[in-house]
This record gives C-alpha cells, sequence and structure tokens, in this order.
C-alpha cells in the first residue's frame, strides 16, 4: 500500500497552497515544491539579484531534503524557472548550483524562461525530485 507524507520543515517560510515536501512510499521519492527566495520568516532575500536569490532557494532546497533524510546527492531531477531568461543567467545558475550540488554524475534538469512566478519579487523558482533512501 502507498502512502503520502506531506512536511512543512520550520527552518522554511510558512507554505499558502502547497507543502514544500512530499514524500511517497514504498520507494520513497521525495518531491520538493518550488523554491523561490524567501527566508524563514517569509521575507524575500536578494531582490533584484539574480545570484542571491538563487543561493536562497538552494538553501531552502536543501533544508527540505534535510526534512526527508535527503542531500542533493539523492536529487533525480530539477526544474528550475527564471524570469525573463537570458543567455547570461545560466553561467549564474550554474555556479550556484555547481556549489551545492557536488555530484560526479548532476540530476536531470530542465531550464525555463517564464515571464512571470507568483510574486513579482522572485526572479528563480526551483522544484526537486529526490530518492530518500
Amino acid at each position: 500500500m502507498m502512502t503520502r507524507e506531506s512536511l512543512n520543515p520550520a527552518s522554511l517560510s510558512a507554505p499558502t497552497g502547497y507543502t514544500h515536501v512530499v514524500v511517497v512510499s514504498p520507494g520513497k521519492v521525495a518531491y520538493i515544491s518550488g523554491q523561490v527566495a524567501l527566508n524563514a520568516k517569509g521575507e524575500v532575500v536578494g531582490a533584484g539579484d539574480l545570484r542571491a536569490q538563487a543561493a536562497q532557494v538552494y538553501a531552502n532546497l536543501k533544508i527540505a531534503l534535510s526534512a526527508v533524510g535527503a542531500s542533493f546527492n539523492d536529487v533525480i531531477k530539477l526544474n528550475t524557472y527564471v524570469v525573463n531568461l537570458q543567455a547570461e543567467h545560466a553561467a549564474i545558475l550554474r555556479e550556484v548550483r555547481q556549489s551545492m550540488i557536488a555530484q560526479a554524475t548532476p540530476p536531470a534538469s530542465t531550464l525555463v524562461g517564464v515571464t512571470a512566478l507568483a510574486r513579482k519579487e522572485f526572479m528563480i523558482e526551483v522544484e526537486a525530485v529526490a530518492i530518500v533512501k
């Protein structure tokens, strides 16, 4: 029988209309909702600064993964959404991502340019799928 566990780590901002982490068992797959540049108090970090926002997003992903006993090494898929994506953004995103994900074989990934995210201050959102051991 499959079970579903929903988690909202206290170290992340309180979600409105979504869950930060969903784990399905058996096989334990964790689906991490798109993380944005909000700190635990719900304040936007790095307004207008893609690098700072990306760093906060990956910090939030790390917290969400830790909540289920996983790390970036367990991530099998990342989806990244960037407002008004430009070619030069790829290098910034790659640098921040590689500082957090030091895997020999990186996860499958998708990078999508979008016109807007949930709030006008958000420049980037990243969601993840991880296998939990």
